[in-house]
């Protein structure tokens, strides 16, 4: 099948998903503000009518309690309670009844003879105020409701507790309660704002209104029928607090109604008003999606003419990857017929070259890898030959930056009571630094054990190292001969960095010395030995520039200051967990730095003739000596160059 000019598909394909688009981004928003003013509208109502519900309770409440407080001041302070007493606070105090219960509940003097001798605990209404007899409750008040004693008469009480333990109660009857409410009501309702144009409405249990905050329309209906609104409510259908929809002043509302101490507050809300936000609200948002979407289509319609240009750009930034060495960069320009074709054809050319590297640095890979093996057999990781030895503790490791590395350290008896260790580090990094390292270490090991002088074994490991050095290589080299009898070290130094040496007082310094030049350096060098004698309990810590230099993301080293606080802040810990702390801390320094040269370690203590081990893992225990730790546990990124 023919492939569309790019120009035509993007034109017709554009054009459809934006047309949809917009199409279904104005219906999902025209539902969703629909709701939104809605919830919002009925939000409003329900906060209002709780509002005033409150207010008016808040305010009944009050007014009671605080009548009811005075009441039993004034029973408290006469000679003899009478019904004529009673009666007089009643019309004083304008309140419908005073009852007073003694200690057992039972109604004492009642301005209604009706309700003497009537026990509090017969009713579910009277019996609330029994709490008052318990000695802890202090006061009662309750709702407009009917009484237990006739369920016809409806009251509104509230009792306090009198000094001979029984308790106070004073009545509100309908006048009464409808009489104290009524200025609160109309303060209530006039301090609302319901909306723009929403109403609020309150009605006697006769359903007259008594209060009323009319936005909707400019004619007052106070003291009229709530049926002269409009609004009709049956509330055997219509429960309290249910959302439902009437007209009232002429228009359409959303309503809701409650009940609360004998009055029915209604707040409406003009249907009108909150469907013109909800449009309001479609119509900026619609205008700006439209906008959005006119201005995409036509900067992506503007760019559709580029399209050709774009393709080409692609096929050159991808062909400029791959020449640079990014051979798994894929070119896949497919929209038309001409760049796929040559998408195909760049890619099938790209793979058959990087089959021939694949094969090429796998037969690499498996050398390295058989290098790298040599390499680090050639080391030594245990102390099986010193088994009977527990005159010191010697522990070494090494990260290589490569696969295979320059840096070496090496250890052995040359007799029953001397032992020799050093550490070295070629010049470079790879195979070369690697072959050069095992001649190095080779001829120092075999002049060494031939029985001569350290410094005798360094210059003919110098004289030999020079002769057919075309590569111009060299090695920095430490190493040390202790007399574990006696204590007495012998050293050379060949330009390598100065170890740290720890005394009695648990410090660790540098042992500062000049060093000689490098080993194959000069041909006619000779190298002269330096002596320390080493107490119980010293230690030396031997280390090549991978530590010291190895730098974090801001390119800041590691350093011998930051390598001695290290050093001195482990306090007596074995010579294995010394190298690993170390070797730790650099890894926490260098924060994710490509490690850009190897590192190696070795740390030695020294402790004496018949001496013990102190720490789990010394050499006298015959364990492994360490280990060369290899690159990938290191937490450095071992595998690429400086």
């Amino acid at each position: 099948m023919a492939k569309q000019r790019i120009s035509q598909i993007f034109q017709t394909r554009l054009l459809i998903c934006a047309v949809l688009a917009f199409i279904a981004t104005a219906a999902m928003l025209w539902l969703l503000q629909t709701n939104m003013s809605k919830e919002n509208a009925i939000s409003m109502l329900r906060l209002n009518i709780e509002d005033i519900k409150q207010d008016i309770r808040e305010a009944s409440d009050h007014n009671m309690l605080e009548i009811t407080h005075k009441a039993s001041y004034r029973l408290t302070l006469a000679d003899k309670i009478t019904d004529k007493f009673l009666r007089q606070l009643c019309k004083e105090y304008e309140i419908a009844e005073i009852n007073v219960i003694n200690s057992k509940g039972i109604i004492s003097h009642s301005t209604n003879p009706k309700f003497l001798s009537y026990d509090m605990a017969n009713g579910k209404q009277s019996a609330e105020f029994l709490a008052l007899l318990d000695g802890k409750t202090k006061e009662v008040v309750q709702q407009y409701q009917p009484i237990s004693y006739d369920n016809a008469m409806s009251m509104k009480y509230a009792g306090v507790a009198f000094y001979d333990g029984g308790f106070v109660q004073v009545g509100y009857d309908a006048e009464n309660f409808q009489r104290d409410l009524l200025s609160r009501i109309e303060l209530s309702v006039r301090n609302r704002h319901i909306g723009n144009r929403g109403s609020l409405i309150i009605a006697d249990k006769n359903w007259t209104i008594v209060s009323e905050l009319n936005d909707i329309s400019r004619e007052s209906l106070l003291g009229k029928n709530l049926a002269a609104s409009g609004l009709w409510l049956d509330t055997s259908k219509i429960a309290q607090n249910q959302v439902f929809e009437t007209k009232a002043y002429g228009e359409q509302c959303y309503a809701l109604f409650q009940a609360a101490e004998g009055y029915h507050i209604i707040a409406l809300m003009p249907k009108e008003e909150v469907e013109r936000q909800r449009n309001i609200s479609v119509l900026m948002i619609s205008s700006m999606v439209f906008i959005i979407f006119c201005a995409l289509f036509t900067l992506i319609w503007l760019l559709v003419k580029q399209v050709v240009v774009d393709n080409i750009h692609k096929l050159n930034n991808a062909l400029v990857k791959i020449t640079g060495g990014n051979l798994n960069e894929e070119v896949n320009v497919r929209d038309n017929l001409e760049f796929d074709e040559l998408s195909t054809d760049i890619n099938s050319t790209v793979n058959t070259l990087k089959k021939y590297i694949s094969d090429a640095e796998t037969r690499i890979d498996a050398e390295l890898a058989f290098a790298k093996t040599i390499q680090h057999s050639a080391l030594p990781s245990v102390l099986s030959p010193y088994l009977d030895k527990k005159e010191f503790e010697l522990w070494a490791n090494m990260v290589t930056a490569k696969e295979v590395g320059g840096d070496f350290y090496d250890f052995y008896l040359l007799s029953e009571d001397r032992l020799a260790f050093l550490i070295a580090d070629v010049s470079g990094k790879g195979i070369p630094a690697a072959m050069f390292m095992m001649t190095a270490k080779t001829l120092l090991k075999s002049y060494a054990e031939s029985g001569m002088e350290i410094s005798e074994v360094f210059t003919q490991a110098n004289r030999k190292l020079c002769e057919s050095n075309e590569a111009g290589m060299f090695v920095t080299a430490w190493m040390g001969v202790i007399n574990f009898k006696n204590g007495k070290l012998s050293y050379v130094n060949a330009g390598h960095n100065p170890p740290f040496i720890k005394r009695k007082d648990g410090t660790f310094r540098l042992m500062k010395s000049r060093p000689g030049l490098v080993l194959a350096g000069m041909k006619q060098i000779k190298y002269s030995h330096r002596e320390e004698q080493l107490q119980p309990g010293d230690e030396i810590f031997l280390y090549t520039d991978g530590v010291t230099e190895a730098a974090n993301t801001e390119g800041k080293m590691y350093g011998k200051d930051l390598l001695a606080e290290t050093l001195n802040g482990m306090g007596e810990v074995s010579v294995e967990k010394r190298c690993e702390e170390v070797l730790k801390n650099v890894e926490k320094f260098a924060g994710g730095a490509a490690q850009s040269d190897d590192i190696t370690m070795l740390s030695f203590r020294y402790c004496g003739p018949g001496g013990e081990a102190k720490f789990a893992g010394a050499g006298s225990q015959g364990k492994h000596i360490p280990g060369i730790k290899e690159p990938a546990s290191s937490g450095l990124n071992e595998n690429e160059e400086a």
